[in-house]
């Protein structure tokens, strides 16, 4: 009898460990909704690629799911079916801070694949300029079924809709981010679209710093009012959400240098992995047939997740839109950012490292340009067809969006756009030093593509990377401008303080201003006044968050600034200018 009851205490104790197995297995990882629990959305819906009758509507969920629509209409009467893939490279590793993992090691020792899922459905049958209501649905394998808020879309806008467009770049999870975009929809309410010149997140292949990075500063959750950043001055904390933004307004984004993965699974570490990128002639010299994609650079991630309009000869990387009176031309001109450090212990935009010097496998070779774009590359010649085509010609307002600043107070505008010009010291056989030059007079940018953009009579260059804002204009009032600051600013080469540049070099770099010959214009409104007391060209700062908007009907461009130590405080308009 002795024996019968402890055969069945065993077999009970059997069955509670093999249901608790269950239940842990179940657990999701990274947040990922499981069959124990109610199924989640990894984000709410977000609008993509706007035609004059439709619209895609795209949303990311941690499983795959049976079925997934989008109902939309006067009573939810209409549903489309989404189309479902699967991202092939997020991953999450030691240097995420995702779910458990609040520091380094702490759950990961190494990248690990993270499942998710991305579900787009195209809604059409739209009329122009008229706003529609949805809400999209996901089902889980098991039946179980997760509904979003509901939101509106409408299709691309005809020419003579004023419309009002958020200018923003190089969020990459920084402290003011949520804060900036909370300030835009308190302050201009629903924009009507957002162009986004690079640089989204940090590490393009991180699943979290996309969707669910637990510092509250993930590129989703801000862009849709779904963030939680704290932010202390004073011993007073702000929480900030974020503004609800791409559930209603297509956004239009460019790759920056952060969008972009070196070579895959050959480091430790996410971040070592986006740190190694080389030329794509020098990693097909070195792994002569294997993938060049996956030993060079990539940026299937940003191409996963975003839909985007194409061009023939870029697909997403380069392409150009109409929207509304405007003609957005979107380039691809961004390179590996390194350090200017001389610091022989590290590799950097100007050297190698003295570790490396007889390893070609594991040099930088500088600052290295992922897609040519000088005169007579592919990416120049659909440029100049672009400017000449009837779209770009007949648009009310041309604007040009890519990363890399042509004019800027920055230190990211030194050395020149250019491929380095590399320099090998020898001593007999042995290397000593490699040194990279970038010769001034052959910057791509400046050289070829502004001369081009000025004859098409472009009206604005829009582009990030520097971390700050400031504005330009060149004799022929073509306007640029960088706004880009939401945090862990860079500073500006202005006054006292100078860009890091290498001494000895055959190449002069220019320490400060902007080395491509403009002049800052004063914010025209209520400029921040110096030490010195006098008005300062440029923001860059640390507390102080700064968003631009483009009101299509009157052509005009405005800056915004918060001071986010008293957030109490109004937004003030601070800059304004307009297009021809």
């Amino acid at each position: 009898m002795l024996r019968r009851l402890s055969s069945r205490k065993i077999s009970s104790v059997a069955m509670f460990v093999l249901v608790i197995c269950f239940t842990l297995v179940s657990v999701r990882s990274f947040g990922q909704s499981i069959m124990t629990s109610a199924p989640q959305l990894l984000t709410d819906p977000f609008l993509q690629l706007p035609t004059e009758t439709s619209v895609r509507v795209v949303w990311f969920t941690e499983f795959a799911g049976i079925n997934h629509s989008v109902t939309y209409g006067e009573n939810f009467k209409q549903t489309v079916k989404a189309s479902t893939t699967k991202l092939t490279r997020t991953r999450e590793d030691q240097e995420s801070r995702v779910a458990n993992q609040t520091k380094d090691g702490e759950v990961y020792q190494k990248p690990v694949q993270r499942e998710i899922w991305r579900h787009e459905g195209e809604v059409t049958g739209l009329t122009p300029d008229v706003r529609v209501n949805y809400r999209v649905t996901s089902v889980r394998e098991d039946g179980e079924s997760v509904n979003s808020d509901v939101f509106t879309l409408a299709a691309t806008p005809k020419a003579d809709t004023r419309l009002k467009i958020l200018l923003t770049s190089d969020h990459q999870l920084k402290p003011m981010t949520a804060a900036n975009l909370q300030k835009v929809v308190e302050t201009i309410g629903r924009v009507d679209g957002v162009w986004f010149a690079g640089d989204l997140v940090n590490v393009s292949d991180r699943a979290s710093e996309w969707f669910d990075d637990n510092s509250g500063g993930a590129l989703f959750p801000g862009l849709q009012g779904r963030a939680k950043y704290d932010m202390t001055h004073n011993d007073v904390k702000t929480t900030y959400t974020g503004g609800q933004i791409i559930q209603h307004a297509p956004m239009f984004t460019c790759i920056g240098n952060h969008e972009v993965m070196g070579r895959f699974a050959r480091t430790g570490s996410l971040n070592d992995e986006f740190d190694d990128t080389i030329p794509r002639a020098v990693a097909q010299r070195i792994y002569r047939d294997k993938s060049l994609i996956d030993n060079s650079f990539n940026t299937n991630t940003y191409e996963e997740i975003f839909s985007l309009p194409k061009s023939k000869d870029g697909g997403k990387k380069y392409y150009a839109v109409s929207f509304g009176n405007v003609r957005l031309v979107v380039l691809y001109a961004t390179n590996m950012w390194r350090t200017p450090s001389l610091d022989r212990k590290r590799r950097g935009r100007y050297q190698e490292a003295e570790k490396d010097l007889n390893n070609t496998e594991d040099w930088g070779y500088g600052q290295v340009i992922y897609e040519p774009i000088a005169k007579g590359s592919k990416q120049y010649n659909w440029l100049e067809a672009e400017l000449n085509s009837s779209e770009f010609k007949q648009a009310k307002y041309k604007v040009v969006m890519f990363h890399h600043p042509p004019h800027t107070l920055g230190d990211n505008i030194v050395p020149a756009y250019t491929e380095p010009v590399q320099i090998i010291e020898r001593d007999g056989n042995n290397i000593k030093a490699v040194r990279y030059e970038y010769p001034k007079d052959a910057d791509y940018i400046i050289r070829d593509v502004v001369p081009l953009l000025e004859a098409a009579n472009v009206q604005l260059v829009f582009y990030g990377h520097s971390h700050l804002w400031n504005r330009f204009v060149s004799s022929s009032g073509m306007h640029f401008l960088e706004t880009s600051n939401v945090g862990n600013t860079y500073g500006a080469a202005w006054g006292d303080r100078k860009r890091e540049v290498p001494i000895g070099y055959q190449e002069d770099y220019v320490k400060l201003g902007d080395p491509n010959g403009l002049e800052p214009i004063v914010p025209t409104i209520a400029p921040l006044l110096g030490e010195d007391g006098k008005p300062m060209p440029y923001i860059a700062s640390n507390y102080i968050t700064v968003f631009s908007i483009f009101d299509t009907g009157t052509g005009t461009i405005s800056s915004y600034r918060f001071d986010t130590r008293k957030p109490d405080s109004e937004v003030l308009k601070f800059d304004e200018f307009k297009l021809k």
